[in-house]
């Protein structure tokens, strides 16, 4: 009997801990009921995507074991002298570092960084106002480039727009998003900050590790601009960790590709359905932002990028509607959850007035972003 209890409550906790991806192959699972199971699935899944993000998410690993970002925003708080200026510093951080290492990393990277750097100069009550502005950093620097989260990297490769078309297609949102953080610090009030970083361990890295994923990560961004393929950039990638770095493999989120893979069986499926297709095009057809909007307040992003993807050719309108659909409830980007947990751990008390802060400041940013939309040109898209 204890044995059936111990195997249901890790049951529950994989859900609880997996709960999109349980989603994702709960969907294909039941969709294989409608479309038995073919050699036509493996024409559903897009494998170029799911070998390019193991791809960054192997390098950014390397890159995370190395300490490199972590030391990178040290010395940028070596000449901090205000608490508006750390504000500063610890915001644009993930919005910019999240360009290219993706929303969730620069999350997972400078959030428990950030509570560090504020415990040290006894500024603990800014805290939650630096922890929110910097999940909105991570989900609106993620944007502007295709490697900065996965729904941007998966429509990417589907769309066929070249790097430059998609940096020009969302650098307007983009630039105003820098605006409103800049703005938004500036209502923290300026106090006098001294930080005490030498009171951590400084660490020594690896010439030859950072060359090597230095080179790897050129190799990833070559390969986002199509110049050879994923397969070729998996090889070689593997090859290295293998030789020199295989603990790297464990750091690798298997679960988000099983994600996509779920999701792309279920929308490969579901596609077949003529009634149902119809039904959903009907929907998303010239309202491809205020749906993707609103599902990803309810699904997420990634899986509202995968499922809409299969019933609209509108991809640049797309791509603006899930990153905007990022911003909202806390699971409209499941980065955001990353936040959220930091802040549960090492602050249960403030779990409350942490997310009534964070819903109402993703709310506003979000209807200033959508009013924007509204302003631009009808061929923006």
């Amino acid at each position: 009997m204890t044995s059936d209890n111990q195997k249901r409550n890790r049951i529950l906790e994989f859900i609880k801990k997996e709960t999109i991806l349980t989603i994702a192959l709960l969907l294909a699972a039941v969709s294989m009921f409608i479309v038995p199971p073919s050699a036509a699935y493996a024409d559903y899944i897009d494998w170029n995507t799911i070998l390019l993000l193991f791809d960054l998410m192997a390098v950014v690993a390397g890159f995370q074991k190395l300490g490199v970002f972590s030391m990178i925003g040290s010395a940028l708080l070596k000449k901090i002298h205000t608490s508006r200026q750390l504000a500063l510093i610890l915001v644009f951080l993930p919005f910019f570092f999240s360009m290219l290492i993706t929303n969730d990393v620069a999350l997972i990277t400078f959030v428990p960084f950030a509570l560090i750097i504020l415990k040290l100069s006894a500024k603990e009550q800014i805290l939650l106002t630096v922890v929110i502005l910097q999940t909105l950093a991570a989900n609106l620097g993620s944007m502007l480039m295709p490697m900065g989260n996965p729904q941007n990297l998966y429509l990417y490769t589907l769309s066929g727009l070249t790097l430059a078309d998609f940096v020009k297609l969302m650098l307007p949102l983009f630039l105003l998003a820098a605006v409103i953080l800049f703005l938004a610090v500036l209502f923290i009030k300026t106090t006098p900050v001294e930080i005490a970083m030498e009171s951590s361990a400084k660490v020594k890295i690896s010439g030859f590790s950072l060359l090597s994923y230095s080179i790897l990560l050129i190799l990833c961004i070559l390969c986002v601009l199509k110049y050879f393929s994923p397969l070729w950039l998996t090889g070689i990638i593997c090859l290295y960790l293998v030789i020199r770095d295989r603990n790297i493999f464990q750091k690798i989120d298997y679960s988000l590709l099983a994600t996509f893979i779920g999701f792309f069986i279920f929308i490969g499926n579901i596609s077949q359905i003529e009634s149902f297709r119809a039904a959903l095009q009907s929907i998303i057809v010239s309202h491809e932002i205020p749906v993707a909007i609103l599902s990803s307040q309810i699904i997420s992003n990634v899986p509202a990028a995968l499922l809409l993807s299969g019933f609209t050719n509108q991809y640049a309108a797309l791509i603006i509607g899930v990153n905007l659909g990022g911003l909202g409830t806390l699971i409209a980007s499941m980065a955001s959850l990353i936040s959220y947990k930091q802040i549960a751990r090492e602050y249960p008390d403030k779990r409350s007035r942490y997310l009534g802060l964070f819903t109402f400041a993703n709310l506003i940013v979000l209807g200033i972003l959508y009013g924007a939309l509204l302003l631009l040109p009808a061929d923006f898209f």
